[in-house]
């Protein structure tokens, strides 16, 4: 499941200006274009400064870009969907630069924007190359390019979502459930779990392989006839709840990491192994890290089933449990203390 070619080096801003066909758009956030306005700036091209992921306001700034050739994406998750976006929209050529690896979007062949702020993947765009700088990559805050791991982390609750829905006959007839790709994610899971202290001090080869795993996510789902049942479930939910309750945009990585270690525990699916890797590799997901309050988290939680029948998502654990106060108490004094193990008799009273 290739599809994603990929360039490591160094400086490679300045080889984006001299291959992207001119006159280009650079899609980017305005404290990241100092650092490349040098490298990327050549007068015959137009910037786009990320301030909304709205469909509608993406839609609205599309007559100005229309005699653009190309697109390079400079930034992190929400730069890159835009970027891809415009490509798509525009049927231009792309090139994706990310600046820290804090999720998968330079991976995937569809958009993640919001159409009246509920999570959607739209279009099809083939990048010429994401290229992956060392420099800019380690000059970025760690904490986001650890956090990437948790789009390939999550496959953990995905697959417990999958088999429960299949075995509840609750599974979607265009995506039967599939041992094979059951299997290849969890390889690609346990390879970036070996390397975990790895990606935790940046390595190279920590590096790599967190590209590696990123770069099969996205393939695998376009080229498994859209099946996303292997790569993401009830942990992403999760965030788009927490999204609705709080009207915040997060960092990707630490909002799922969130929702791995909740729905990792509302599965009773080995959440104390989990939360060991995560912790290994350094992500940050308490909600103290990311300016909420448990109140929010709880409200989110609470949210949950009507979030996944409001956005049409597929059935897994937030269908059919709902969290009690009592579930919410646990999961605060297993999250927020020093580890141990989650309270699992509470898991009784989460059942609707």
């Amino acid at each position: 499941m290739d599809g994603f070619r990929v360039s490591f080096g160094r400086e490679l801003a300045r080889e984006l200006s001299a291959v992207a066909r001119p006159p280009y758009l650079v899609v980017t956030m305005e404290n990241l274009w100092p650092a490349f306005e040098a490298q990327l700036r050549t007068g015959r091209g137009k910037v786009h400064m990320v301030r909304s992921i709205e469909g509608a306001d993406l839609d609205r700034a599309l007559p100005e870009y229309a005699t653009v050739s190309a697109v390079i994406g400079v930034g992190g998750g929400q730069a890159l969907d835009v970027a891809k976006y415009f490509a798509w929209r525009l049927g231009l050529q792309l090139f994706q630069l990310p600046t820290a690896l804090s999720a998968n979007a330079a991976f995937a062949h569809r958009a993640g924007i919001r159409v009246d702020g509920v999570a959607r993947y739209v279009g099809w765009v083939q990048p010429e190359m994401v290229s992956i700088d060392w420099d800019v990559i380690r000059s970025a805050p760690p904490g986001l390019t650890r956090g990437g791991a948790s789009d390939i982390l999550c496959y953990h609750t995905a697959h417990w979502d999958w088999a429960y829905a299949d075995r509840l006959g609750r599974g979607e007839p265009r995506w039967p459930y599939s041992s094979r790709l059951v299997d290849e994610a969890a390889s690609v899971m346990r390879a970036l779990i070996t390397d975990a202290h790895e990606l935790h001090d940046l390595t190279d080869r920590g590096i790599e392989t967190l590209v590696d795993g990123l770069r099969w996510g996205g393939a695998a789902f376009a080229y498994s006839g859209w099946t996303p049942r292997h790569i993401e479930g009830s942990e992403h939910f999760f965030l788009y709840a927490l999204e609705l309750v709080t009207g915040k945009r997060f960092v990707h990585g630490q909002a799922v990491g969130l929702g791995i270690l909740l729905m990792s525990a509302l599965q009773d699916n080995t959440p104390e192994e989990i939360r060991d890797v995560i912790d290994t590799i350094g992500i940050s997901y308490r909600p103290s890290d990311m300016g909420v309050t448990w109140g929010d988290v709880g409200a989110a939680l609470k949210l949950l089933p009507q979030t996944v029948a409001q956005a049409d998502l597929w059935y897994t654990v937030a269908s059919d449990h709902i969290a009690s106060d009592a579930f919410i108490s646990a999961a605060r004094a297993w999250i927020d203390g020093d580890g141990g193990e989650f309270d699992r008799s509470v898991l009784k009273t989460t059942v609707r």
